[in-house]
């Protein structure tokens, strides 16, 4: 029972600092998005701005690894958006490995738990140490070794309850920060990379 109530402790304990993670991720990170997105229409640096203000979150550090860059070519801001998203990403799983940990190993100390409750109660019946006519004394020995798979298995259900909330939002915070880092991408091309390429190609013929 003790390494179960230390796997227990150490479940509950990255379920808070997790949950306060994703809270701390979620929130607002929408009228971030769009304000960095109608701000990059009109103007780089104030769009640039508004993402290191809200740098404190996910989000903003996203958006503003690409802004923070002097006039990238396309490539070099697709791969700026690409590796902070990978880097935010990362941050994300944090814990994974701790929880899958928990799922596979509580049930299996529950049913060690168990074994051993039982050997001990069976070695009590033959040693004499316990009336085997006494029904209600087998029955609390094994009640009592039970207790550990129950444990077990509870605290295996709760972990696992708990990857799979972190499973989605992870899933849905990719698609969400995949479709901003899109976005972003193309207001650049289509409003500010595009234009300075023709226009630079119109003074060249205008020079020739």
């Amino acid at each position: 029972m003790w390494p179960l109530l230390g796997l227990s402790i150490a479940t509950f304990a990255h379920v808070l600092e997790r949950s306060s993670f994703w809270f701390n991720l979620i929130a607002d990170e929408k009228q971030v998005v769009d304000s960095v997105l109608v701000a990059a229409k009109v103007d780089l640096n104030k769009a640039r701005a508004i993402a290191q203000n809200a740098e404190s979150s996910a989000i903003g550090r996203f958006l503003a690894a690409p802004l923070l860059l002097k006039h990238p070519s396309p490539e070099t801001f697709h791969l700026a958006i690409k590796a902070a998203g990978d880097k935010e990403f990362v941050l994300m799983r944090k814990g994974d490995k701790l929880l899958e940990s928990v799922i596979a190993i509580a049930p299996l100390l529950g049913i060690l738990g168990t074994a051993s409750g039982l050997l001990r109660t069976f070695y009590n019946l033959r040693n004499g140490k316990v009336d085997s006519r006494d029904i209600s004394a087998v029955t609390v020995g094994i009640g009592e070794a039970l207790i550990s798979s129950a444990t077990g298995i509870a605290v295996a259900i709760i972990a696992f309850v708990f990857f799979q909330i972190f499973i989605n939002l992870r899933s849905r915070q990719m698609d969400f920060f995949s479709k901003a880092g899109n976005e972003l991408e193309l207001i650049y091309l289509q409003i500010w990379h595009e234009p300075s390429i023709s226009a630079s190609s119109e003074e060249i013929s205008q020079n020739e």
